[in-house]
């Protein structure tokens, strides 16, 4: 919980801050915007439930603050924490819901991954944009009863292909509509109880759909 009031924060003093600058200079709308922040939509819902404690709540918090280079080229940070109970190798073909319905695959507890990674994105034509998300991971181990039982390492990569809208008096506001697919490496340290399901399964997961919203400045 301490994660995502500490990136709420972060997003409101952000808009906050450039908001205040805007309005202190009358010609900023005209000016191009260089800065942005977004995040996916999948977070909000997570923050209004009651069941942030259930067994299969993922605690996804996300934010991106990005950086527009020129018209076709953006940089940015990626912080992002999220909770595991099950391996993420598990594609929609293998039966991700089935699995999720007998628990057959459940960890014998939870990972936490947390970290800040690097983002690049390419406008391609008009709206349409890919982009590379490269995310090291600190890795925590909770066995059921949330005692930390191990420590891992992770890189995590995420390939987007995406349509950017802007909308807005002044185009300010944007949602993305995504697909990706992520592969990760270098899995360090995973506690032999964990290691078990992890082996049985993929180290990518491909083709899931997002939805981010995001302001500039």
């Amino acid at each position: 919980m301490k994660n995502t009031l500490l990136l709420l924060f972060t997003f409101c003093t952000l808009s906050s801050v450039f908001a205040q600058r805007d309005l202190q200079t009358g010609s900023a709308a005209k000016v191009a915007r260089k800065y942005r922040v977004s995040l996916p939509v999948i977070t909000l819902p997570q923050l209004a439930t009651k069941s942030w404690d259930d067994r299969t709540h993922t605690q996804h918090i996300e934010l991106h603050i990005k950086r527009d280079l020129d018209d076709k080229n953006i940089i940015g940070l990626k912080l992002a924490t999220w909770r595991l109970f099950q391996p993420m190798g598990i594609v929609w073909w293998d039966g991700l819901l089935d699995k999720l319905e007998s628990e057959s695959e459940f960890y014998p507890g939870h990972v936490r991954e947390s970290g800040i990674g690097i983002t690049y994105q390419r406008m391609l034509w008009k709206g349409l944009f890919a982009t590379v998300e490269v995310l090291p991971q600190f890795k925590i181990y909770l066995d059921e009863d949330n005692n930390k039982v191990g420590d891992g390492f992770k890189l995590y990569n995420s390939y987007h292909l995406g349509y950017h809208f802007a909308f807005g008096k002044e185009k300010r506001f944007f949602i993305e509509p995504q697909v990706h697919c992520q592969h990760w490496m270098f899995d360090t340290n995973t506690p032999d109880e964990f290691k078990a399901l992890d082996d049985k399964w993929r180290n990518y997961f491909l083709f899931e759909p997002n939805l981010y919203f995001g302001i500039k400045f």
